[in-house]
């Protein structure tokens, strides 16, 4: 049977992306700021136009203190800064331009995007379905299959399973019990505090999973490495911290998105919608055509 491709693009990291890079110089009819707009519709005009996708979702993060992690941790993401004002309303312009550019957009309250797209690599799968996650986020890595990569669109840097192991140590399977030993600073998450990328590699190199280092956990003061008994006497400190991790570093993949592939085709660009759409937002007739060409 022969694979299709859907394309899951990972927005809200292209959003962020866009806030930063592009100078505040842009306002719509009402005078509000649309800089990050205009370089998210220019990120999207650009993907489209260099892979003409014929499967493809693009998903939002809209539960950035309502996930469902945050119920199991509530410390879950405590030290990011939500988006400020000017910011957060340009959001949903972002998703007016990619349903306009006729692509599926994903939403949840209680879902993060990584467990969106999660959710429709899972579904997709048995579906004879490969997929390119656009991203950068290497928590991704833990969905990639034999056939999947990642996509760093913005620095053409693509990436599948050997590459997740040469970039992080493991193997996609073991990416979710990596992060639960590391902790991951950004999203809060604690880990085992004390211990780093190299060791985790390691006990996961020897014992394949989580679950396998704490069942054998006796045998670690005897292994080969450098610091095995340092590492024994964190692990054994911190059982309940690294179970609780590996909780929250999971992608879930049981979200609520389209399992049926012909709910994620690209469809034609809306032109009346992007007419209406750009005219509110004030972007310019190049910005028009070329949407009009992918039509």
């Amino acid at each position: 049977m022969s694979q299709q491709t859907i394309h899951l693009v990972d927005a809200s990291l292209y959003v962020f992306r866009a806030w930063h890079s592009v100078p505040p110089q842009f306002f719509d009819q009402d005078g509000r700021p649309v800089n990050a707009v205009y370089g998210f519709t220019r990120f999207l005009l650009d993907f489209l136009d260099h892979t003409r996708p014929t499967h493809c979702a693009v998903a939002f993060d809209e539960s950035l203190t309502s996930s469902f992690r945050n119920a199991i941790y509530p410390e879950y993401k405590a030290h990011r800064e939500l988006p400020p004002d000017e910011l957060r309303f340009q959001f949903g312009y972002c998703k007016e331009v990619a349903a306009t550019l006729g692509l599926v957009v994903l939403t949840d309250v209680s879902f993060e995007a990584d467990d969106l797209i999660g959710s429709v690599v899972h579904a997709l799968r048995p579906q004879a379905f490969r997929s390119v996650i656009v991203s950068a986020d290497k928590d991704f890595g833990q969905l990639v299959g034999e056939h999947d990569e990642i996509w760093d669109f913005g620095k053409n840097q693509r990436w599948d399973a050997r590459g997740v192991k040469d970039r992080m140590g493991v193997h996609p399977h073991q990416v979710a019990d990596y992060l639960a030993l590391t902790g991951d600073a950004v999203d809060n998450i604690p880990g085992v505090s004390g211990i780093g990328p190299k060791t985790a590699a390691t006990l996961l190199s020897h014992f394949g999973s989580l679950d396998a280092i704490f069942t054998r956990i006796e045998e670690i003061p005897f292994l080969r490495f450098r610091g095995a008994a340092a590492a024994y006497a964190k692990l054994k400190a911190d059982v309940a911290k690294a179970r609780l991790s590996r909780q929250l570093t999971e992608i879930a993949c049981n979200a609520p998105v389209p399992t049926d592939a012909t709910r994620l085709v690209r469809q034609a660009p809306d032109l009346a919608g992007a007419e209406s759409l750009f005219e509110r937002l004030r972007f310019g007739p190049l910005t028009r055509s070329r949407v009009r060409s992918l039509a």
